[in-house]
């Protein structure tokens, strides 16, 4: 999993780059990854710039770890894929 999905995101996510430095279709699209928003905001605490705003990246990282949570609650309630 980490290998196909992890990967990736975080290569695609701005980690070695700035998304400022892609096309800006690209930008559109890369802000649809969860990552850059983590990388984002580390970039933000050790550097004091980054690609998207501090405030917007925070609650890019409450939506995404709430919408998580939610799709976990929901596995566990209704008990998807658990054998008997």
């Amino acid at each position: 999993m980490p290998l196909l999905i992890v990967t990736p995101l975080v290569f695609l996510g701005g980690s070695f780059y700035s998304i400022s430095m892609l096309p800006p279709i690209w930008q559109k699209i890369t802000l649809f990854n969860p990552v850059v928003y983590l990388i984002s905001g580390f970039r933000w605490s050790f550097f004091g710039t980054s690609d998207v705003p501090v405030g917007l990246s925070l609650l890019a990282i409450g939506v995404f770890t709430a919408l998580c949570l939610a799709v976990i609650w929901w596995i566990f309630k209704t008990g998807w894929r658990i054998r008997s």
